[in-house]
């Protein structure tokens, strides 16, 4: 505090709790007053059975015991719009705390945004984006040049070659009607020579099959 504060009785300025503490303290109220409305209802139905048993036997007794009830039921109602009251100022403040939250996210984004865009310059985009469409073109003209055949231009008639392209086709056309087979006009040569005749294998001897007979036992009895 200054000196001229303390002069002046200047009072130092208090630094209340943060939005987070209001809410746990109203939090903390909460279950205090619900705790205590429970006990209320406790004691309310614990005065109604006693009005009951007492009846008209106690006529005194039981009285006392309604007006008992009646004084908690006051009591009731009154934490009935305290816990209203406090429910709808926790739900502002926590909406407040929200909000705050998305606003200094909002602000960071913003922040981080500007920085990120600090050395762009608009126009200097603008000319770069300018440069770029003007090179595409330039590519697609190369492009278009590279794609033309010097080597053949286009300085041949199209419809002489489809009269040349539709007389072949005619030319097919009548090959197929006609059914033209071209015949060779010299005929293969006969030969002078007589022809050879497979001459006919010799039979076996009569020895060669004995033979082959006695080959045959041999082999049999070596297999046996």
């Amino acid at each position: 505090m200054s000196f001229l504060g303390k002069l002046f009785g200047g009072k130092k300025e208090e630094k209340g709790p943060t939005t987070h503490e209001a809410i746990q303290k109203l939090r903390e109220t909460e279950e205090l007053l619900l705790k205590k409305q429970e006990f209320l209802e406790r004691k309310v139905e614990t005065e109604i059975q006693t009005a009951k048993k007492h009846g008209t036997k106690n006529k005194r007794a039981a009285i006392a015991a309604l007006k008992r009830k009646k004084r908690y039921e006051k009591q009731l109602t009154q934490i009935d719009g305290t816990l209203t009251q406090i429910e709808a100022q926790r739900e502002a403040l926590e909406g407040a705390s929200t909000n705050a939250q998305v606003l200094n996210t909002m602000k960071e984004a913003a922040n981080a945004m500007k920085l990120a865009h600090k050395d762009i310059d608009v126009d200097k985009v603008h000319d770069i984006m300018d440069d770029i469409a003007e090179q595409h073109d330039i590519s697609r003209e190369i492009t278009d040049a590279i794609s033309n055949n010097v080597a053949f231009p286009n300085d041949i008639d199209e419809e002489d070659l489809e009269k040349e392209l539709e007389e072949l086709e005619q030319e097919e056309l009548d090959k197929d009607m006609l059914g033209i087979n071209v015949p060779s006009d010299k005929l293969p040569d006969v030969p002078e020579a007589d022809l050879v005749h497979d001459k006919p294998k010799p039979s076996k001897s009569k020895k060669q099959e004995e033979d082959d007979d006695e080959e045959y036992k041999m082999l049999q009895s070596w297999a046996t």
